[in-house]
């Protein structure tokens, strides 16, 4: 899914926006499948990518101070208002796989790969948003947004 050449292709369309970045100031991470959640680094800022079979299912992002965020509420339906657990429990095409919110944080574990990029925090928030909005457009997360915004 997300090779070097996408963030590089990144850091060419910030510089459309007057931000110079470094190949230093960023770091990709893939958990694999299955993986383990990992928290943010010290002075990071995060995206998260879900994967399944080949199909983004989620793309996020988490400043420096939103570890839960980074590391845990997407795998539990009750953590936030919106996360990949909830979006999956409530797609109908899902319903065959016997899931529900106990169980549901460990099959996103055992059955989505996962991709981190830790931004270095001193870029700032607008470089987060927008390497999450490039993403977004890249990859068209399945579960991204409210359906009644489609």
């Amino acid at each position: 899914m997300i090779k070097i050449e996408e963030i590089k292709k990144f850091m060419e369309i910030a510089k459309y926006a007057d931000v110079i970045i470094s190949e230093d100031q960023l770091e990709i991470i893939d958990r694999g499948c299955p993986h383990s959640p990992s928290g943010l680094l010290n002075g990071k800022m995060g995206i998260y990518i879900f994967e399944l079979n080949g199909v983004c299912l989620k793309i996020g992002k988490a400043g420096e101070k939103s570890n839960a965020r980074f590391r845990s509420q997407h795998y539990s339906p009750k953590r936030s208002q919106s996360n990949l657990s909830k979006s999956i429990l409530n797609d109908s095409n899902m319903k065959n796989h016997g899931l529900n919110e106990h169980n549901i944080g460990d099959w996103i574990k055992n059955n989505t790969r996962r991709i981190d990029i830790f931004i270095d925090s001193e870029l700032g928030i607008p470089v987060l948003n927008l390497l999450e909005a490039y993403l977004q457009c890249k990859f068209r997360p399945k579960y991204e947004g409210f359906e009644s915004q489609k």
